[in-house]
C-alpha cells in the first residue's frame, strides 16, 4: 500500500478523492497527468465524517452511490484507482532522526517506534509509510504518514462496493503537492474544506511544513451555537476567538488544531440566500440565523489563522513572505484571497491562485463544471 505521493512505480490512470463535501474522480492517459475526464458528485452534510477512528462513513449507501457515479463517469475499462483520503482521517508528520537503517523494513520499524509516542491511536494497528525528505551530516528528515487500519478499510470498502479496486492511497494535501506546478520560489499550499484546512510549504520539491487544522475535533459548531445563544440573551455580539497560545503549542507539536468547516463562494451565497428567505418567512428564527452567521465568521477566522501560522513559519525558516499561495480543496482561490485581504494578510500583496491551471486539463476536462479546487488531489494522484 502506497501512502506517499512520490514512491516508485506508476499509479493507476484513475483517481478518486472522497471528501465530506463530495466525491471527485478523474482519468489521465499517461504519467504527465493531463486530466482527460473528470466528474464529481456532492454529498449531503454528515455522510462522510473524517476522523482518526472508525465511523467515518456515516451514511454508507449515499457514499457508495457517489463513488460509483463519479468513477463510472470517467472510467473506460479501468477498475484500479488511486484513492485520495481526507486529511482529517490521516496523520502526517515530519520527523528528524540522527540516522536510519539502510534497509527499508528496518527503517520502517524505527519510524513506527517513534510514532508510538506521537500518534493519538495505536501505531501497531496503523498502516504507516515514510519517505526521506533530506539526508545530510546533521541527520535525516522523514515524512511519515499513518492511518488506523480500520479507518483505511472503511474508505477502501467504499471503492470496492462501487465496483472498483483501490491501489495507492494518498492523503489529500500530499496528493495535491504531487501535482504542484513548477514554481521557482517556495510555495504555500492551502487545502481548505468543510472538515479541515491544511497548509503545506514546498521548496524545490521538498515538503517543509504540513499542518492540518481539524475543523471538527472539538466541535466549534457547538461552541459557536452556545456563544450565539448566550449573545442573543445578553445582546452581546462578540464571538470568542480560538486561544492563540493553545494554537501555538499545538503547532509546535505538529498536532491538528480544531475548528469547523470551510465553504466556497457558491455554497456561502446559497446559504445566505436560504437564510434571507427564512428571515422573511419567520422573524422568530433570528437566533438560528445568528448562529449560522457566527459559524461563518469563525470559519473565516480559522482559515486566516491557519494561513497566518504557516506564513510565520515561512518567514522564520525561509526569511521571506510567501509570494504565491496555491488554493486547493473546496474553497476557491477567489474566496481565499478575499479572506486574506480582509485580514490584512501580506499588506494586500499576497497572490492567491488556483492550484489547477488550464494546461493541466485536456479537451475532455477543460469545459467541465467541476470547480478547479476539487481537482487538485486527484490530478496530483494521477501524476507519477
Amino acid at each position: 500500500m502506497d501512502l506517499l505521493p512520490t514512491s516508485l512505480g506508476t499509479r493507476p490512470r484513475l483517481a478518486v478523492e472522497i471528501r465530506p463535501e463530495g466525491v471527485v474522480a478523474a482519468r489521465s492517459e499517461d504519467a504527465l497527468a493531463i486530466v482527460s475526464a473528470v466528474a464529481y458528485d456532492e454529498l449531503a452534510e454528515g455522510v462522510i465524517v473524517p476522523a482518526l477512528k472508525p465511523g467515518n462513513i456515516a451514511v454508507r449507501a449515499a457514499a457508495v452511490t457517489a463513488v460509483r457515479k463519479a468513477l463510472e463517469a470517467v472510467a473506460l475499462k479501468e477498475r484500479d484507482t488511486t484513492l485520495v483520503l481526507p486529511d482529517a482521517a490521516v496523520r502526517v508528520l515530519l520527523l528528524d532522526f540522527d540516522s536510519l537503517p539502510p534497509k527499508t523494513a528496518e527503517a520502517l520499524s524505527v519510524v513506527r517506534f517513534r510514532l508510538k509516542k506521537l500518534l493519538p491511536f495505536e501505531a501497531d494497528d496503523a498502516v504507516i509509510s515514510y519517505q526521506v525528505m533530506s539526508s545530510n551530516k546533521s541527520g535525516v528528515r522523514v515524512l511519515a504518514v499513518a492511518i488506523p487500519r480500520d479507518v483505511l478499510a472503511e474508505y477502501e470498502s467504499l471503492v470496492r462496493e462501487a465496483g472498483f479496486e483501490p491501489g495507492a492511497v494518498l492523503p489529500s494535501t500530499l496528493a495535491a503537492c504531487a501535482g504542484m506546478p513548477e514554481i521557482d520560489t517556495s510555495t504555500l499550499l492551502v487545502n481548505a474544506g468543510d472538515c479541515s484546512v491544511t497548509t503545506a510549504i514546498v521548496q524545490g520539491g521538498v515538503l517543509l511544513l504540513h499542518r492540518t487544522v481539524d475543523l471538527q475535533a472539538e466541535g466549534l459548531h457547538e461552541r459557536v451555537m452556545a456563544a450565539a445563544q448566550a449573545a442573543a440573551e445578553a445582546a452581546e455580539p462578540s464571538l470568542p476567538l480560538v486561544d492563540a497560545a493553545a494554537s501555538a503549542g499545538e503547532w509546535a507539536m505538529q498536532e491538528p488544531l480544531n475548528g469547523y468547516g470551510v465553504l466556497d463562494d457558491s455554497h456561502i451565497q446559497a446559504r445566505a440566500d436560504h437564510l434571507a428567505s427564512k428571515i422573511l418567512a419567520d422573524p422568530a428564527i433570528n437566533l438560528e440565523v445568528e448562529i449560522e452567521a457566527r459559524t461563518h465568521t469563525a470559519i473565516e477566522r480559522e482559515v486566516t489563522q491557519a494561513v497566518s501560522v504557516a506564513a510565520a513559519y515561512f518567514e522564520d525558516t525561509l526569511a521571506s513572505a510567501p509570494g504565491v499561495v496555491l488554493a486547493a480543496g473546496t474553497m476557491g482561490a477567489e474566496m481565499l484571497g478575499r479572506l486574506l485581504r480582509q485580514a490584512g494578510f501580506g499588506d494586500g500583496e499576497i497572490r492567491v491562485r488556483e492550484m489547477i491551471e488550464p494546461a493541466m486539463l485536456g479537451a475532455g476536462a477543460s469545459g467541465t463544471r467541476v470547480p478547479h479546487g476539487w481537482m487538485a488531489g486527484v490530478r496530483g494522484a494521477l501524476r507519477s
